[in-house]
């Protein structure tokens, strides 16, 4: 053994694979950076507002304030191209968040939330508040677009559509 790598081993500056620490998942990451944007966004309200202050209200002002960065053509009921889900021609209706790029937003803030301290009770990202606003912006989307939503229906009634259907087959 060299004078160095005893050296190294007493030092403590050899480490081997398994001390490495693991690279974060996409999803990890990405709610590492919603949450440092959101905190950001608070700071930079006037009067600055701290998480401990912050509520539902804030959370709907903050996704509002997103809509400037999105990508998906909403129509408004005016336009000539409302509720066609292919128009065949540009438009000047504005740009927003599509509405899944929100739900997943509020999904990981929620999560992001409770890891850092929060508790459950008081997370502003699950209120019911947001929840509502999720779901107008779905329905309003689905409406510009043409696209009806449907609620799922439940699996009860599936269930013994099923058994109908096997006991209808029988073996001679």
């Amino acid at each position: 053994m060299s004078i160095d790598r005893g050296k190294d081993l007493v030092e403590g500056s050899s480490r081997s694979p398994g001390d490495q620490p693991a690279t974060p998942s996409r999803y990890e990451s990405q709610k590492r950076r919603d949450w440092n944007t959101f905190g950001q966004y608070l700071k930079n309200q006037r009067p600055p507002v701290s998480l401990s202050q912050c509520n539902s209200s804030h959370v709907l002002d903050f996704l509002r304030y997103l809509d400037q960065f999105g990508k998906t053509k909403v129509h408004l009921q005016g336009c000539m191209f409302y509720g066609q889900p292919e128009p065949p021609a540009p438009c000047t209706c504005p740009l927003r968040q599509a509405w899944g790029s929100l739900d997943a937003l509020i999904g990981r803030l929620r999560a992001a939330y409770e890891e850092n301290g929060g508790t459950p009770e008081t997370n502003p990202f699950a209120s019911g508040t947001i929840r509502v606003y999720l779901r107008e912006v779905k329905e309003c989307q689905a409406k510009a677009r043409g696209i009806p939503y449907k609620k799922k229906k439940k699996k009860a009634s599936q269930g013994m559509a099923e058994d109908d259907s096997n006991s209808s087959m029988r073996f001679s």
